[in-house]
């Protein structure tokens, strides 16, 4: 009866992930947790989750053109390292239980700040009007890349709305299609890699992964169907308003 659960969990957020766009992480995260899962398991779950229901998007929007390899070849150049680093760092605790406080201290980070970008984004992106040389916004956002790396690895969200957010503001003259192919290109590495490294760990449920993708995989493409039927200036500050519930949560609770 579980399993079933957690394929339906599977298919609301994959449907929520399709029709607005805001990264699986963020909302799987939070759930697995509402279900019982410590945080190990469900960052580590969620880290392999995102990185397999994502690949197929990377390989569509790389056949079209809508991939700037240099650009994800810049920002790897810090995440991955830093993901591996991160890695490193948590196997040096005896147990997943000595750095539990870690995880949700970060997790809370990643996930007001996720809300942020989703509710305010345009915003930002128009105050600031950043203008570096596009060599210079390179070597910015390897910077980014591995501070981005970091905090993913921790809590598997923030590689879709904050990797897209970063590239917005460095390098505004990228078409949409871009930016959103690009950030895919750069998400799917990073988010195996630490999920790859959290299976080394004993951090990663398989029943509960293959239920997550069941559910998820259909819904996704279902989603993108409906995308154009609903507002999406509606439902997005609904979940952002759910983002930053959890992550004020779980940064003072």
């Amino acid at each position: 009866m579980e399993f079933i659960w957690y394929i339906f969990a599977g298919a609301v957020v994959g449907l929520a992930v399709g029709i607005t766009g805001v990264g699986g992480g963020s909302l799987m995260t939070p759930l697995l947790l509402l279900f019982g899962f410590p945080p190990h398991i469900a960052v580590g779950t969620d880290l392999m989750y995102a990185g397999i229901a994502k690949s197929t998007g990377v390989v569509m929007h790389a056949k079209r053109g809508n991939v700037n390899w240099n650009i994800v070849f810049a920002m790897a150049s810090g995440s991955i390292p830093a993901s591996i680093l991160t890695i490193w760092l948590l196997s040096q605790f005896d147990k997943p239980d000595h750095y539990q406080e870690i995880l949700t201290t970060s997790l809370g980070l990643m996930l007001t700040l996720t809300a942020i970008v989703v509710l305010f984004r345009n915003k930002l992106i128009q105050s600031l009007k950043l203008n570096f040389t596009e060599s210079k916004s390179r070597r910015i956002i390897m910077v980014c890349g591995f501070i981005l790396g970091i905090l993913v690895t921790l809590t598997s969200v923030g590689a879709g709305a904050l990797g897209t957010a970063i590239m917005m503001l460095l390098f505004p003259l990228m078409r949409a299609k871009n930016i959103v192919g690009t950030d895919l290109a750069h998400a799917v590495p990073l988010t195996l890699i630490a999920g790859t490294g959290h299976i080394f760990l004993g951090n990663v449920d398989y029943t509960l992964l293959a239920a997550l993708l069941i559910g998820s995989i259909p819904s996704i493409y279902l989603g993108t169907r409906i995308a154009t039927h609903v507002p999406n200036k509606i439902l997005q500050p609904i979940l952002a308003t759910a983002l930053l519930s959890f992550g004020v949560k779980y940064l003072f609770f």
